[in-house]
């Protein structure tokens, strides 16, 4: 298994730090509103990291943050007139609903900013008394960024360079700095923030210093993995790292991962622009399993550009998929031999290479892409070799290597989804039964009204030799 680690610039054969456990930290998001489209691009990929993981058999721990003290908290807090912790959890619950819809698992831990307080303040003195950080005269701390001599070795920036061109670690204050790269730890309260006692002031912790406390409480001194957007990489993930290795001494992680942006009709989906939409805005259009299916839909390194035709698309392969799984399993159920025959077996045998072309694909870099397209390719080979009447063991055993691989991706198959809208399955069963029946008495106007009727609820039926199959539009 190959990953591409941002702070290489290259691919890298994968060897964990004990042999059969995966350790990763996947920064999460900052709880102030619904989240957007392009928050749950990294979300859905690393799910599907941890679950490729899962299904080759290793263990894995999986920690993913909330931020939940914040200057977007404090002033969607101060402008709605309540607590930081109310907008928070309310925004952590709406967050953890949409994750739901997107088939994301929970994580191994969901750690929150506000309750590693004390772990912070602790390594934030830690670096004090190794001379990486300072306290200014009104309470703040600050990190030495030169003090630490591989600052820039995941952004591959020079520090010369940022101090003459970037200005985007630069703070508030920054007469009080020994260097205008120095950045904070831990700030002094501001009236109608939130604040916590410290050695330094009153205050509250810088956003950085959260990411490394977690890690560490949660992964240990070293961890396999860290991931998240590319916004990251620079200045949040590079300050991760001097925080971190200037305080335990260590490598940090191992491997960098970063997914690349998520685009609107070619333009960078911006909140502050006012081209983005929550992933609630979608799933008031499409399935969550849909909008998984078109985040995967390209790698992840490789920038997505979204667009109603292309949620189409990807809403039409997965009724592709869909659709073979639901004639499977009706072959399955309505099967007349048990037992499979040679010839079964020898297809069943010959689908195995696309499971072989699925992990070909996943073991380089995670290549979702080429690992849909493999299961594209199972799909039409299933098709195209199920008999009119296949044994139960031929269609339970195709089936289940469809479902195996869907499974990686985090692609539900079942008939509907928890929370869908659509029609009861039992009413739907209940109208075909009557459609039937007013065939049999020669009733064409009723059974054709009927078959209107599913077709007005998202209802399209087929009937075929083995009988009346049905799927929703």
């Amino acid at each position: 298994m190959k990953i591409h680690n941002t702070l290489s610039k290259q691919k890298e054969e994968f060897q964990p730090i004990t042999p059969g456990k995966v350790s990763m930290y996947v920064c999460g998001p900052t709880v102030y509103n619904l989240i957007h489209i392009g928050n749950a691009r990294p979300m859905v990929f690393f799910d599907t990291v941890r679950r490729y993981f899962l299904y080759k058999g290793y263990d894995v721990n999986y920690v993913s943050n909330f931020t939940d003290v914040d200057d977007k908290i404090i002033k969607r807090a101060n402008e709605e007139g309540e607590d930081c912790s109310v907008i928070s959890e309310r925004y952590i619950e709406e967050c953890k609903k949409d994750m739901e819809s997107l088939n994301v698992m929970t994580a191994t831990v969901h750690p929150k900013a506000t309750e590693e307080i004390g772990g912070m303040i602790e390594m934030i003195s830690v670096l004090i008394d190794k001379g990486f950080a300072y306290r200014a005269e009104d309470g703040t701390v600050y990190f030495r960024t030169r003090k630490f001599p591989y600052y820039g070795k995941l952004s591959h920036k020079n520090l010369d360079d940022l101090r003459s061109g970037n200005r985007s670690i630069l703070v508030t204050g920054e007469e009080q700095k020994e260097d205008p790269l120095d950045f904070v730890l831990w700030k002094p309260k501001k009236e109608g923030e939130p604040f916590w006692t410290s050695p330094w002031c009153e205050g509250r912790p810088g956003w950085h210093i959260e990411c490394s406390v977690m890690s560490r409480k949660y992964l240990g001194e070293q961890i396999d993995i860290h991931g998240g957007g590319e916004d990251l990489i620079f200045p949040h993930h590079e300050n991760e790292i001097a925080q971190s290795e200037a305080s335990s001494g260590k490598e940090f992680a191992h491997y960098w991962m970063h997914n690349a942006f998520l685009n609107i009709d070619n333009h960078k989906m911006s909140k502050s622009a006012g081209n983005f939409f929550t992933v609630r805005d979608i799933l008031a259009k499409y399935e969550g399993r849909v909008l998984r299916l078109f985040l995967l839909s390209a790698h992840y390194r490789s920038p997505l550009n979204f667009s109603d035709p292309l949620m189409d698309s990807a809403k039409s392969s997965l009724e592709r998929i869909l659709n073979c799984s639901d004639n499977l399993a009706y072959a399955a159920e309505h099967a007349k031999e048990k037992e499979a025959s040679e010839t079964e077996k020898q297809i069943l045998a010959e689908a195995e290479k696309y499971r072989a072309q699925f992990e070909k694909a996943m073991d380089d870099d995670f290549n979702t892409a080429d690992g849909l397209a493999a299961v594209y390719d199972l799909v039409r080979y299933l098709n195209s070799h199920v008999g009119e009447q296949p044994s139960e063991e031929f269609a339970k055993g195709a089936a289940e290597l469809l479902r195996t691989l869907t499974d990686v991706l985090g692609l539900d198959l079942s008939p509907r989804q928890a929370g869908d809208n659509d029609a009861d399955e039992e009413k739907i069963l209940a109208m075909i039964a009557e459609r039937q029946e007013a065939r049999k008495a020669k009733d064409f106007a009723r059974a054709d009204a009927v078959r209107d009727e599913l077709l007005a609820m998202g209802i399209i039926l087929e009937d075929t030799r083995e009988g009346v199959k049905w799927k929703r539009a």
